[in-house]
Protein backbone atom coordinates (compact mmCIF):
# COMPACT_ATOMS: atom_id res chain seq x y z
CA UNK A 1 0.00 0.00 0.00
CA UNK A 2 1.66 3.16 -1.18
CA UNK A 3 0.60 5.95 1.30
CA UNK A 4 -0.26 8.66 -1.93
CA UNK A 5 -4.21 9.95 -1.71
CA UNK A 6 -5.42 8.09 -4.47
CA UNK A 7 -4.66 4.84 -2.75
CA UNK A 8 -5.11 5.64 0.72
CA UNK A 9 -8.91 6.28 -0.48
CA UNK A 10 -9.17 2.91 -2.10
CA UNK A 11 -7.50 1.42 1.08
CA UNK A 12 -10.07 3.37 3.29
CA UNK A 13 -12.89 1.92 1.04
CA UNK A 14 -11.67 -1.70 1.69
CA UNK A 15 -11.26 -1.06 5.12
CA UNK A 16 -15.11 -0.22 5.48
CA UNK A 17 -15.87 -3.16 3.17
CA UNK A 18 -14.12 -5.60 5.88
CA UNK A 19 -14.77 -3.80 8.97
CA UNK A 20 -18.29 -4.34 7.67
CA UNK A 21 -17.54 -7.73 6.76
CA UNK A 22 -0.86 -27.80 15.54
CA UNK A 23 0.65 -29.34 15.79
CA UNK A 24 2.69 -29.45 12.32
CA UNK A 25 6.22 -30.07 12.10
CA UNK A 26 8.64 -29.38 9.55
CA UNK A 27 9.34 -32.40 8.24
CA UNK A 28 12.27 -33.58 6.10
CA UNK A 29 11.37 -34.83 3.18
CA UNK A 30 12.45 -38.40 2.23
CA UNK A 31 15.77 -37.57 0.16
CA UNK A 32 15.33 -40.53 -1.89
CA UNK A 33 12.83 -39.09 -4.00
CA UNK A 34 10.27 -41.35 -3.11
CA UNK A 35 6.57 -40.43 -4.13
CA UNK A 36 4.49 -37.82 -1.79
CA UNK A 37 2.36 -39.53 0.87
CA UNK A 38 -1.17 -37.87 0.27
CA UNK A 39 -2.96 -39.59 3.62
CA UNK A 40 -0.56 -39.51 6.46
CA UNK A 41 -2.76 -37.20 8.34
CA UNK A 42 -5.58 -34.97 9.28
CA UNK A 43 -5.51 -31.00 8.98
CA UNK A 44 -4.37 -29.64 12.19
CA UNK A 45 -6.96 -26.61 11.90
CA UNK A 46 -10.09 -26.61 14.00
CA UNK A 47 -12.09 -23.71 12.80
CA UNK A 48 -10.87 -21.78 10.01
CA UNK A 49 -12.39 -22.91 6.36
CA UNK A 50 -9.99 -21.01 4.16
CA UNK A 51 -6.84 -23.28 4.59
CA UNK A 52 -5.47 -26.37 5.94
CA UNK A 53 -2.51 -28.01 7.00
CA UNK A 54 -1.82 -31.94 6.49
CA UNK A 55 1.10 -33.29 7.59
CA UNK A 56 2.75 -36.15 5.70
CA UNK A 57 5.99 -38.17 5.37
CA UNK A 58 7.87 -36.07 3.83
CA UNK A 59 6.21 -32.45 4.16
CA UNK A 60 3.39 -29.91 4.96
CA UNK A 61 0.75 -29.91 2.32
CA UNK A 62 -1.02 -26.14 2.65
CA UNK A 63 -4.11 -25.47 0.94
CA UNK A 64 -5.47 -21.77 0.72
CA UNK A 65 -9.32 -21.87 -0.29
CA UNK A 66 -11.16 -19.43 -2.50
CA UNK A 67 -8.91 -16.89 -1.35
CA UNK A 68 -10.54 -13.77 -2.22
CA UNK A 69 -14.17 -12.58 -2.44
CA UNK A 70 -15.65 -14.49 -4.72
CA UNK A 71 -13.83 -17.11 -5.47
CA UNK A 72 -15.46 -20.40 -6.12
CA UNK A 73 -13.29 -23.87 -6.07
CA UNK A 74 -10.33 -22.63 -6.33
CA UNK A 75 -7.49 -24.25 -4.54
CA UNK A 76 -3.39 -22.85 -3.89
CA UNK A 77 -1.89 -25.86 -2.80
CA UNK A 78 1.77 -25.29 -1.46
CA UNK A 79 4.22 -27.83 -0.45
CA UNK A 80 6.91 -26.59 2.98
CA UNK A 81 9.77 -28.51 2.57
CA UNK A 82 12.98 -28.57 5.39
CA UNK A 83 15.43 -25.71 4.05
CA UNK A 84 17.82 -28.46 4.01
CA UNK A 85 16.23 -31.52 2.16
CA UNK A 86 15.50 -32.64 -0.94
CA UNK A 87 11.75 -32.80 -2.15
CA UNK A 88 10.24 -35.28 -4.22
CA UNK A 89 10.18 -35.58 -8.31
CA UNK A 90 6.39 -36.29 -7.75
CA UNK A 91 6.09 -32.45 -6.67
CA UNK A 92 5.63 -29.51 -8.43
CA UNK A 93 8.59 -27.54 -7.80
CA UNK A 94 6.73 -23.99 -8.68
CA UNK A 95 4.82 -25.36 -5.61
CA UNK A 96 7.55 -25.78 -2.82
CA UNK A 97 8.35 -23.19 -0.35
CA UNK A 98 11.25 -24.16 1.62
CA UNK A 99 11.24 -23.90 5.56
CA UNK A 100 11.63 -22.00 7.66
CA UNK A 101 11.05 -19.16 5.71
CA UNK A 102 14.03 -16.39 5.69
CA UNK A 103 12.51 -13.08 4.20
CA UNK A 104 9.25 -12.42 3.74
CA UNK A 105 7.31 -9.16 2.61
CA UNK A 106 3.64 -8.62 3.90
CA UNK A 107 1.05 -6.82 1.95
CA UNK A 108 -1.22 -6.98 5.16
CA UNK A 109 -1.06 -5.30 8.32
CA UNK A 110 -2.68 -8.71 10.14
CA UNK A 111 -0.09 -10.78 8.72
CA UNK A 112 2.80 -8.47 10.42
CA UNK A 113 1.24 -8.41 13.47
CA UNK A 114 0.83 -12.94 13.35
CA UNK A 115 4.68 -12.85 12.65
CA UNK A 116 5.36 -10.36 15.31
CA UNK A 117 3.70 -12.80 17.63
CA UNK A 118 5.85 -15.70 16.56
CA UNK A 119 9.14 -13.32 17.34
CA UNK A 120 10.08 -13.69 13.64
CA UNK A 121 10.11 -10.04 12.72
CA UNK A 122 13.35 -9.65 11.89
CA UNK A 123 12.06 -11.95 8.82
CA UNK A 124 10.08 -9.28 7.65
CA UNK A 125 12.28 -7.39 4.44
CA UNK A 126 8.81 -5.43 3.16
CA UNK A 127 5.26 -4.12 3.76
CA UNK A 128 2.71 -2.55 2.07
CA UNK A 129 2.21 0.74 3.10
CA UNK A 130 4.75 1.59 6.13
CA UNK A 131 2.15 4.17 7.27
CA UNK A 132 -0.20 1.99 8.25
CA UNK A 133 2.15 -0.23 10.82
CA UNK A 134 1.23 0.24 14.66
CA UNK A 135 3.66 -2.53 16.15
CA UNK A 136 6.59 0.06 17.29
CA UNK A 137 9.20 -2.25 17.06
CA UNK A 138 8.04 -2.61 13.41
CA UNK A 139 8.52 0.94 12.65
CA UNK A 140 11.70 0.95 14.09
CA UNK A 141 12.76 -0.91 11.81
CA UNK A 142 11.09 0.64 9.34
CA UNK A 143 12.64 3.99 10.30
CA UNK A 144 16.24 2.38 10.36
CA UNK A 145 15.87 1.25 6.80
CA UNK A 146 15.35 -2.31 7.80
CA UNK A 147 11.71 -2.69 6.35
CA UNK A 148 10.89 -1.30 2.85
CA UNK A 149 7.71 0.09 1.70
CA UNK A 150 7.15 -2.06 -1.79
CA UNK A 151 4.15 -0.11 -2.93
CA UNK A 152 0.42 -1.62 -3.54
CA UNK A 153 -1.42 -3.50 -6.68
CA UNK A 154 -0.27 -1.79 -9.76
CA UNK A 155 1.69 0.80 -7.86
CA UNK A 156 4.23 -2.64 -6.67
CA UNK A 157 7.94 -1.28 -6.88
CA UNK A 158 9.42 -4.90 -8.36
CA UNK A 159 12.81 -3.62 -8.51
CA UNK A 160 13.00 -2.80 -5.19
CA UNK A 161 11.07 -6.11 -4.58
CA UNK A 162 13.73 -7.52 -6.75
CA UNK A 163 16.51 -6.22 -4.56
CA UNK A 164 15.39 -7.45 -1.01
CA UNK A 165 15.11 -11.44 -2.59
CA UNK A 166 12.16 -12.43 -0.47
CA UNK A 167 11.25 -15.93 -0.70
CA UNK A 168 7.97 -15.07 0.10
CA UNK A 169 5.46 -12.39 -0.73
CA UNK A 170 2.03 -12.79 1.65
CA UNK A 171 -0.69 -11.12 -0.03
CA UNK A 172 -4.80 -10.48 0.91
CA UNK A 173 -7.03 -11.50 -1.79
CA UNK A 174 -9.09 -8.46 -3.10
CA UNK A 175 -8.91 -9.20 -6.48
CA UNK A 176 -8.64 -12.62 -8.40
CA UNK A 177 -5.48 -14.43 -9.14
CA UNK A 178 -4.95 -13.16 -12.67
CA UNK A 179 -4.10 -9.24 -11.71
CA UNK A 180 -1.38 -8.47 -13.98
CA UNK A 181 0.77 -7.25 -10.98
CA UNK A 182 0.80 -10.97 -9.79
CA UNK A 183 1.77 -12.14 -12.80
CA UNK A 184 4.80 -9.89 -13.02
CA UNK A 185 5.66 -11.04 -9.63
CA UNK A 186 5.69 -14.43 -10.72
CA UNK A 187 7.75 -13.89 -14.02
CA UNK A 188 10.58 -12.70 -12.06
CA UNK A 189 10.28 -16.12 -10.16
CA UNK A 190 9.04 -14.70 -7.12
CA UNK A 191 6.92 -17.01 -4.35
CA UNK A 192 3.44 -15.57 -3.85
CA UNK A 193 0.95 -17.03 -1.75
CA UNK A 194 -2.36 -15.60 -1.31
CA UNK A 195 -4.16 -14.96 2.76
CA UNK A 196 -7.97 -15.03 3.24
CA UNK A 197 -7.84 -14.39 6.84
CA UNK A 198 -10.42 -11.36 6.25
CA UNK A 199 -12.69 -13.57 4.69
CA UNK A 200 -13.30 -16.03 8.13
CA UNK A 201 -16.45 -15.07 9.99
CA UNK A 202 -15.66 -16.39 13.17
CA UNK A 203 -13.33 -14.13 15.01
CA UNK A 204 -11.36 -17.22 16.24
CA UNK A 205 -11.12 -18.81 12.67
CA UNK A 206 -9.47 -15.35 11.45
CA UNK A 207 -7.06 -16.22 14.83
CA UNK A 208 -5.96 -19.21 13.77
CA UNK A 209 -4.62 -17.68 10.38
CA UNK A 210 -1.52 -17.88 13.02
CA UNK A 211 -0.93 -21.85 12.64
CA UNK A 212 -0.19 -21.03 8.95
CA UNK A 213 2.99 -18.86 9.92
CA UNK A 214 4.01 -20.89 12.18
CA UNK A 215 4.27 -23.83 9.43
CA UNK A 216 6.06 -21.04 7.52
CA UNK A 217 8.57 -20.30 10.28
CA UNK A 218 8.73 -23.87 11.67
CA UNK A 219 6.72 -22.48 14.86
CA UNK A 220 4.52 -24.98 15.02
CA UNK A 221 4.26 -25.90 18.59
CA UNK A 222 4.34 -21.99 19.74
CA UNK A 223 1.30 -21.01 16.95
CA UNK A 224 -0.34 -23.92 18.67
CA UNK A 225 0.01 -22.85 21.74
CA UNK A 226 -0.81 -18.53 21.16
CA UNK A 227 -3.78 -20.11 19.12
CA UNK A 228 -5.16 -22.03 22.55
CA UNK A 229 -5.19 -18.91 24.57
CA UNK A 230 -6.63 -16.64 22.43
CA UNK A 231 -9.16 -19.48 22.08
CA UNK A 232 -9.99 -20.40 26.05
CA UNK A 233 -9.75 -16.37 26.53
CA UNK A 234 -12.53 -15.96 24.15
CA UNK A 235 -14.69 -18.78 24.66
CA UNK A 236 -14.92 -17.87 28.70
CA UNK A 237 -15.70 -13.93 27.98
CA UNK A 238 -18.25 -15.16 25.34
CA UNK A 239 -19.48 -17.50 28.24
CA UNK A 240 -19.54 -15.02 30.63
CA UNK A 241 -21.63 -12.11 29.10
CA UNK A 242 -24.15 -14.86 28.03
CA UNK A 243 -24.72 -15.32 31.71
CA UNK A 244 -24.61 -12.29 32.49
CA UNK A 245 -26.63 -10.88 29.97
CA UNK A 246 -30.42 -10.63 29.20
CA UNK A 247 -31.56 -7.88 26.58
CA UNK A 248 -29.95 -7.27 23.18
CA UNK A 249 -29.30 -4.00 22.67
CA UNK A 250 -29.55 -3.13 18.47
CA UNK A 251 -26.47 -2.28 16.73
CA UNK A 252 -25.73 -0.28 13.75
CA UNK A 253 -22.19 -0.29 12.24
CA UNK A 254 -19.91 1.55 9.16
CA UNK A 255 -20.17 4.66 7.76
CA UNK A 256 -20.85 5.18 4.31
CA UNK A 257 -18.44 6.03 1.53
CA UNK A 258 -19.19 8.17 -1.25
CA UNK A 259 -23.12 7.78 -1.11
CA UNK A 260 -22.74 4.21 -0.38
CA UNK A 261 -23.08 2.16 3.01
CA UNK A 262 -21.38 -1.32 2.55
CA UNK A 263 -23.73 -3.47 4.80
CA UNK A 264 -22.02 -6.94 6.10
CA UNK A 265 -24.51 -9.43 6.45
CA UNK A 266 -25.35 -11.03 9.74
CA UNK A 267 -23.07 -14.49 9.89
CA UNK A 268 -19.89 -11.92 9.43
CA UNK A 269 -17.09 -11.65 11.17
CA UNK A 270 -18.28 -8.65 12.53
CA UNK A 271 -21.66 -9.76 12.78
CA UNK A 272 -20.62 -12.00 15.00
CA UNK A 273 -18.99 -9.90 17.26
CA UNK A 274 -21.93 -8.23 18.01
CA UNK A 275 -24.09 -11.23 18.65
CA UNK A 276 -21.21 -13.33 20.86
CA UNK A 277 -21.03 -9.36 22.73
CA UNK A 278 -24.97 -10.24 23.61
CA UNK A 279 -26.09 -7.29 21.15
CA UNK A 280 -28.35 -7.89 17.75
CA UNK A 281 -26.86 -6.70 14.66
CA UNK A 282 -28.98 -4.48 12.63
CA UNK A 283 -28.96 -6.58 9.68
CA UNK A 284 -28.48 -9.84 11.24
CA UNK A 285 -31.69 -11.69 8.71
CA UNK A 286 -29.40 -10.43 5.84
CA UNK A 287 -28.05 -13.77 4.23
CA UNK A 288 -25.09 -12.89 1.95
CA UNK A 289 -21.99 -14.18 1.95
CA UNK A 290 -20.66 -10.75 0.82
CA UNK A 291 -21.13 -7.34 2.17
CA UNK A 292 -24.26 -5.66 -0.21
CA UNK A 293 -23.85 -2.09 -1.42
CA UNK A 294 -27.57 0.11 0.29
CA UNK A 295 -28.35 3.48 -0.38
CA UNK A 296 -27.93 6.14 2.59
CA UNK A 297 -31.74 6.44 3.00
CA UNK A 298 -32.23 2.82 3.25
CA UNK A 299 -29.43 2.64 5.97
CA UNK A 300 -30.84 5.28 7.89
CA UNK A 301 -34.32 4.08 7.96
CA UNK A 302 -33.43 0.83 9.50
CA UNK A 303 -31.14 2.50 11.71
CA UNK A 304 -34.11 4.57 13.76
CA UNK A 305 -33.52 1.30 15.67
CA UNK A 306 -30.59 1.19 16.73
CA UNK A 307 -29.18 2.00 20.28
CA UNK A 308 -25.96 1.70 19.27
CA UNK A 309 -23.40 2.82 16.41
CA UNK A 310 -19.67 0.88 16.37
CA UNK A 311 -16.74 1.50 13.89
CA UNK A 312 -17.88 4.50 12.43
CA UNK A 313 -14.96 4.24 9.09
CA UNK A 314 -12.21 6.92 10.29
CA UNK A 315 -14.41 9.04 11.68
CA UNK A 316 -12.73 10.55 14.77
CA UNK A 317 -15.39 12.92 16.26
CA UNK A 318 -19.80 13.00 15.71
CA UNK A 319 -18.82 16.35 13.44
CA UNK A 320 -16.81 14.08 11.17
CA UNK A 321 -19.91 11.99 10.98
CA UNK A 322 -22.27 14.88 10.27
CA UNK A 323 -19.86 16.55 7.70
CA UNK A 324 -20.70 13.06 5.34
CA UNK A 325 -24.05 13.99 5.46
CA UNK A 326 -26.45 15.91 7.48
CA UNK A 327 -29.22 12.89 8.30
CA UNK A 328 -26.86 11.18 10.07
CA UNK A 329 -27.10 13.55 12.87
CA UNK A 330 -30.57 12.58 13.38
CA UNK A 331 -29.72 9.10 13.68
CA UNK A 332 -31.49 8.48 17.39
CA UNK A 333 -28.25 6.42 18.76
CA UNK A 334 -26.14 9.56 16.85
CA UNK A 335 -28.20 12.00 19.44
CA UNK A 336 -27.96 10.01 22.59
CA UNK A 337 -24.02 9.95 22.45
CA UNK A 338 -24.06 6.24 21.83
CA UNK A 339 -21.40 6.00 18.79
CA UNK A 340 -18.11 4.23 19.29
CA UNK A 341 -15.46 3.73 16.94
CA UNK A 342 -12.63 1.23 16.96
CA UNK A 343 -9.62 3.51 16.67
CA UNK A 344 -8.52 4.47 20.07
CA UNK A 345 -5.12 2.89 19.13
CA UNK A 346 -3.71 4.67 16.25
CA UNK A 347 -0.33 5.95 15.56
CA UNK A 348 0.66 9.63 14.39
CA UNK A 349 1.19 7.71 11.02
CA UNK A 350 -2.31 6.77 11.14
CA UNK A 351 -2.04 2.79 11.22
CA UNK A 352 -4.75 1.23 13.15
CA UNK A 353 -4.15 -1.32 15.86
CA UNK A 354 -7.73 -3.18 15.45
CA UNK A 355 -6.71 -3.74 12.35
CA UNK A 356 -3.51 -5.22 13.26
CA UNK A 357 -2.88 -7.04 16.76
CA UNK A 358 -6.82 -7.07 16.85
CA UNK A 359 -6.86 -10.60 14.47
CA UNK A 360 -4.91 -11.93 17.46
CA UNK A 361 -6.77 -10.37 20.55
CA UNK A 362 -10.24 -11.33 19.93
CA UNK A 363 -11.13 -11.49 23.07
CA UNK A 364 -10.46 -8.26 23.75
CA UNK A 365 -12.59 -6.74 21.46
CA UNK A 366 -15.49 -9.22 22.30
CA UNK A 367 -14.68 -7.62 25.67
CA UNK A 368 -14.75 -4.21 24.37
CA UNK A 369 -18.23 -4.46 22.63
CA UNK A 370 -19.96 -6.05 25.56
CA UNK A 371 -19.03 -3.38 27.80
CA UNK A 372 -20.05 -1.13 25.60
CA UNK A 373 -23.09 -2.61 25.21
CA UNK A 374 -24.04 -4.04 28.45
CA UNK A 375 -22.43 -0.76 30.74
CA UNK A 376 -21.38 -2.41 34.52
CA UNK A 377 -20.61 -5.59 33.18
CA UNK A 378 -16.99 -5.19 33.08
CA UNK A 379 -16.68 -2.89 36.11
CA UNK A 380 -13.36 -0.40 35.79
CA UNK A 381 -12.77 -1.34 32.51
CA UNK A 382 -11.12 0.20 30.36
CA UNK A 383 -11.87 -0.25 26.34
CA UNK A 384 -8.94 -0.83 24.56
CA UNK A 385 -9.67 -0.56 20.57
CA UNK A 386 -12.75 1.13 21.15
CA UNK A 387 -13.65 5.02 22.08
CA UNK A 388 -16.76 6.96 22.16
CA UNK A 389 -16.84 9.79 20.09
CA UNK A 390 -17.28 13.42 21.00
Amino acid sequence: MTINSKIKEFIGAVFILLASLFTVSCRNPDSSGSQLSYNTGKSSVQLAERFSLVRTDSCTILTITDPWQGASGIKNVYYLVDSNSKFSSSIDGNKVIRVPVGKIICMSTTHVAMIAALGKTDAIAGVSGTGFIFNREISERIEKGIIHDVGYDAGLNNELIISLSPDLIMIYGIGSESAGYLSKLRELGIRVMFNADYLESDPLAKAEWIKLFGALFCKEEMADSIYQSISEQYINTRQYISQNCDEKPVVLLGLPFRDTWFISPGSSYAGRFISDAGGQYLWHDIPSSEALPYSIENVYIRSLKADYWLNTGSARSKSEIVSLDPRLGKIPCFITGNVYNNNKRVSSEGGNDYWESGILLPHLILKDIAAILHPGLFPDYDLYYYKQLR
